[in-house]
Order: C-alpha cells, then structure tokens, then sequence
C-alpha cells in the first residue's frame, strides 16, 4: 500500500521585519529619540572634554604659532614638547609633583582606611548612638569648607603642624562623604553571609576583614579616586598652611606661571596637562572598578 504524498502549501514570503532598538529596560526606542540621545551625548562630550584637548592643542603648540588667531586652529602646524621642559625650567614642578603625590597617595590611604572602618561600623555593629553618628555624618556632608577653614588653621597652628604636608593631609584624611558611600555599600550585602561566619565562630574583625572587605573593592576604588583627586586638586587650603616655596603642592606651584612677568599660555597649558596626566592615569587603571563601585554605594529609596 503506497502512500500518497499530499504536496505542501509553498511558503507565504514575508516583508523582513524592521530591527527593533531597545534600551536596556526592554522598552522600544524611536529612532527619531535614539539621535536626540545622541546629540546631547556629544554636546555635552564638547562641553566637557573640549576644553582638556584645546589645553593640549595649546601646550603642544611652538613659540611661532598663533594661539589667539581667528577662526583658531586646533591642531597645531609644528608640534613640539619643547614647552613641557621650559615648565621645568621655570618652576621646580618635580618637586611639586613629588610634594601633591606624598599628599595625594596618604590622603588615599588615611581615606580607604579610615572610610572602611567607619562605614562597617555605621552598617554593620550594633550600638547606642549609631543614628546619630550616621546623622552627624550626614550634616558633615552639608558644611561648606570655607566656613571651617579658619576653624582648621587654627587647630593645625595649635598642633605645631602649620607648612608641613602632614597639615595639609590632616584635614581631608577622612572625607564624611566617603563614610556615607561605604555605609551604604556594606548595608546592601546581604546578613546571611555574616550570620554564617558568625555561627562559625568569626569575630567582628575577622568578618570585616574576610567577608565584608572584598565584596566592596568596587567602592573602596571610587572612595581612592575621589580622595585623591580632592588632594591633587585642591588650592586653597595648602595655601593657607604652606609658607615655604619647597614644600608647595603643585596646584600653588603652577600659579607662578601665570602673572606680572610671566604670562605664557603654552606654559600655563603645559602645566595644566601635567597637573591633570596623573588623574587620568588613575582613572585609567581602576575605571572598572569605579563603575561597579558606583552602583555598590548607591542609596536605595
């Protein structure tokens, strides 16, 4: 007995369908708002890294160059390094940046240490007071430095620390905003992992050290890029304590390039780009740890 195969209906062609743009919820992208997204990424990409290239263009630019010619040009014709080493040989600026690394990496140090150690004890241990001592942190946050700096003058005169660099770091050794990010770090793991180590016989510093510690390096990453870059970048207060010329950080150096006898603006760009390598550098070398560190210390609602 044969069977009789019945023909197959031919397949009905299809218009192709239209690719979907999605964002990261699932939910359906207009075209049209996909490149408004993208004009403003890129205006404000200008805004923000356009005056970093334009110092960059500048600093590398030679003595024959017009740097205020209309309509600028952004590359230069002839670049040179030539103006790095005339910074040199204008101010002592290694011995500037030998002064903002020891302030920068202790200030890194005292910050991740001390920040850590708080935030655990904040999240973490239970005690009578810890409401208030997170809102004191709190209202540390909301203070403006200057109206504290003559407040700390006289602290550091009265330790006998005045132009040392041990008073430029003692001020922002522990930062209330790092505190308040660690806190929410440690609070947003999960109590079943302490509680284990706990029923296991681990002590406070032993789960702090062995079990809390490692699960944080995200933020511990953003609490070092932030301590360093508020000690690399600040001005004012190593002005206010610092007298002697060798133990100037390099934001108070590089204001010698700019003023009545010396006005070069190739020199003040190459000094900026100096000043601004190192951040970079840093950045570069922990930035995937600052973005997942970003979302470690994040406050819930």
């Amino acid at each position: 007995m044969s069977v009789v195969e019945k023909p197959r209906p031919a397949p009905v062609p299809t218009a192709p369908r239209e690719p979907r743009i999605t964002d990261e919820t699932g939910r359906r992208v207009h075209p049209g708002e996909l490149l408004l997204r993208y004009v403003l990424l890129l205006v404000v990409l200008a805004l923000t890294v356009g005056p970093f290239l334009w110092q960059l263009s500048t600093s590398l630019k030679g003595p024959t160059e017009d740097i205020f010619s209309s309509p600028p040009g952004f590359l230069p014709r002839h670049p040179t390094l030539h103006n790095y080493a005339r910074v040199a040989d204008t101010i002592p600026v290694w011995d500037y940046v030998l002064n903002s690394l020891k302030v920068a990496c202790a200030n890194v140090v005292t910050n991740c240490v001390g920040s850590a150690l708080a935030g655990y004890a904040l999240a973490r241990l239970r005690y009578r007071g810890r409401g208030v001592t997170t809102l004191a942190f709190v209202l540390a946050v909301l203070v403006p430095v200057e109206g504290i700096v003559i407040a700390q003058f006289t602290t550091i005169r009265e330790l006998g620390l005045n132009n040392t660099l041990i008073g430029v770091v003692l001020p922002g050794s522990i930062g209330a905003m790092n505190v308040l990010l660690m806190r929410n770090a440690f609070r947003n793991l999960p109590y079943e992992i302490e509680e284990a180590a706990f029923v296991d016989g681990a002590g406070a510093w032993q789960r702090f050290l062995r079990i809390a510690l490692p699960s944080v390096k995200g933020i511990l990453a953003v609490v070092a890029i932030f301590a360093f870059m508020g000690a690399w970048d600040d001005f004012l207060w190593p002005l206010i304590v610092l007298s002697d010329p060798a133990k100037f950080t390099l934001t108070i150096g590089l204001n010698y390039l700019h003023g009545t006898f010396a006005n070069d603006e190739r020199l003040v760009a190459a000094g900026t780009i100096i000043a601004v390598a190192p951040l970079l550098l840093l950045f570069a070398c922990l930035q995937r740890y600052f973005f997942r560190g970003v979302g470690e210390g994040a406050v819930k609602g």
